[in-house]
């Protein structure tokens, strides 16, 4: 019997967090609360674990994660905690891609990890299941997780099938490139109406290594899901079995007190990167994993992309460089073939702590994955013949991006250029450029104004980069920008230029027919200007903010340079 409440309840562990609102004589009150949704004295005595989940008819990435969040509270429930299921925001990328709208993407990374932190802070909650469907909720999720430091199981909500077209798959990468190839006469009107219909058959994340499917593969890198978590497509019944599994291990970390910084490390970033370039995932991953890193207070720039690209072959040539999509690689075994492909290879630490409180190479062993060797897959190669020698993300620097700019090399390997540019302040003057089809060859595109702070919010523009893929240029037209491009961008597309236009980096120093030299071998973006000419240019440079009031005003003033991971706080955890 209970001498502060007079009823008999089971004792509960009076080191977790949620005691602060269960337990006790003068928390009768915040029992009735609870008691009012249902909880029961039970309940109240388990460990307490969110659910957070950023179901949304906005998107088909997220409109079936109520269904996964169920499975993730059930499994919490079977488990001997007490699930408290929260909501928190999306943004469709692929719906906000080429408009205005599209500069809340990256803004809705930050809202998601502050709402998610905020709920779990002022709930007192021991332990989260978060879940992630489109692009920024993954990092955003995670993000939270470091952040709080609570035990954390990080659920995807799975990738969309492919659609059909015409006896081959399609997904929204031809959509896209097919905008383009209609204004370029390659593609009638009627086929693309077609295609249309038949690009997006359901619900779930887009099929390709686009952003999406690359942030759920990290979290089995890094540690933050089961290995295996990443590939099953969302309304495939392996899924399900994920979210029942990750409600599970929630409980078990909780109770084992297993946190994200007891399995974080330098060497898990490093795996995560090593499974970035191995398998051409989006060049958004670098901007997060460098967001991600800098809350967890481990000590990663941007340079380490290179150095591990540089040792680590790129395996698996799936889109937008390739054909194929995730349900592809899951029915071969998914992202733990790749990795172990890499460890027997000495290219993961394999030392690394993960979520279930084993290495990734105990994890791995438990799997025991089919060595990509035996696999009859046309997109896997072995780290021995390689898709390509070195990994796909490469970072430039030069007197035009001195902080580094991002390219994702999806087809040759030796890019080089040199030639005259022709400077866009904004998207939207890109794009009709594009639309009206006067790209031609050899031409060198420059995007700016389109930064963190300046955009604000870094927009994407797949749809700039698919119309001049669309239109047969995918490699002979280059295009930077201190914007983002999609994990769906495929060709010679240079993103995250740092420092941005709207801070005076060289790049806001540009004039139509300067010169701009890139060479990925040797890993430049410059111009044929001097630091003079470039200081007088940017003399009277004092732009002035797109917005003046709302959310995007309150960004534009809070983004760090993407060069850091365009974090908005420094890392803060709480006890």
């Amino acid at each position: 019997m209970s001498e502060q409440d007079g009823f008999e309840r089971a004792e509960k562990d009076p080191d977790l967090p949620s005691t602060a609102v269960t337990e006790g004589r003068d928390k009768a009150p915040h029992r009735a609360m609870f008691r009012a949704m249902g909880y029961d004295d039970e309940d109240l005595s388990s460990p307490m674990v969110g659910v957070a989940n950023p179901a949304a008819d906005i998107t088909p990435c997220n409109v079936h994660l109520d269904d996964l969040a169920e499975s993730a509270y059930d499994g919490i429930d079977a488990a001997g905690g007490m699930p408290i299921e929260f909501g928190t925001i999306t943004i469709s990328d692929a719906i906000s891609m080429g408009t205005e709208g599209m500069k809340a993407s990256l803004i809705s990374r930050e809202v998601i990890a502050d709402s998610v932190e905020l709920v779990a802070f002022g709930e007192r909650m021991d332990g989260l299941v978060t879940i992630g469907g489109c692009d920024k909720n993954m990092p955003g999720m995670m993000m939270a997780a470091i952040r709080t430091d609570l035990p954390s199981v990080f659920l995807y909500g799975g990738s969309i099938m492919p659609g059909e077209h015409d006896g081959r798959e399609i997904t929204i990468q031809n959509m896209f490139e097919g905008v383009g190839a209609v204004a370029s006469g390659d593609m009638s009107q009627e086929e693309l109406d077609e295609m249309e219909r038949q690009a997006c058959p359901g619900a779930g994340s887009c099929g390709g290594m686009f952003t999406a499917n690359t942030m759920s593969s990290i979290a089995e890198a890094l540690g933050f899901s089961p290995l295996g978590a990443a590939s099953p497509p969302a309304e495939h019944e392996a899924r399900y079995e994920e979210a029942t599994r990750a409600g599970e291990l929630a409980v078990e970390v909780v109770e084992q007190r297993r946190r994200p910084s007891d399995f974080l490390s330098r060497e898990s970033f490093e795996n995560a990167i090593a499974l970035q370039v191995a398998i051409g995932g989006s060049t958004n991953a670098v901007l997060h994993l460098l967001a991600m890193a800098a809350e967890a207070d481990i000590d990663l720039d941007i340079e380490a992309f290179n150095e591990i690209s540089k040792r680590t072959p790129k395996i698996a040539d799936l889109q937008p460089g390739g054909s194929r999509v995730m349900n592809d690689l899951h029915e071969v075994g998914g992202i733990p073939v790749v990795l172990n492909a890499l460890h027997e290879a000495g290219l993961l630490h394999g030392d690394a702590l993960t979520v279930t409180g084993n290495t990734i190479a105990e994890e791995l062993d438990a799997i025991d994955p089919t060595p990509i060797g035996d696999i009859d897959a046309d997109f896997l190669y072995t780290v021995e013949e390689p898709k390509n020698e070195q990994g796909a993300i490469r970072i430039l620097t030069g007197n035009l991006a001195p902080d580094g700019a991002v390219i994702k090399i999806t087809g040759k390997d030796h890019l080089r250029h040199e030639g005259p540019v022709r400077v866009f302040e904004e998207e939207e003057n890109a794009m009709q450029y594009v639309q009206e089809d006067k790209v031609e060859s050899g031409d060198v595109i420059c995007i700016r104004n389109e930064g963190p702070r300046g955009g604000p919010g870094m927009r994407e523009m797949l749809g700039v980069t698919s119309a001049v893929a669309g239109q047969g240029h995918a490699e002979d037209v280059a295009l930077f920008t201190d914007g983002r491009f999609s994990g769906a961008t495929r060709g010679f597309s240079i993103g995250h230029v740092a420092p941005e236009a709207f801070v005076g980096g060289p790049i806001a120093a540009l004039e139509d027919g300067d010169t701009i030299t890139i060479d990925i071998d040797e890993l430049e973006l410059s111009v044929d200007l001097s630091e003079a000419e470039m200081a007088e240019r940017l003399e009277d440079h004092e732009p002035e903010p797109a917005y003046d009031s709302g959310v995007l005003a309150k960004y534009c003033r809070d983004f760090d340079s993407a060069a850091n991971g365009a974090v908005t706080n420094p890392a803060a955890k709480w006890d």
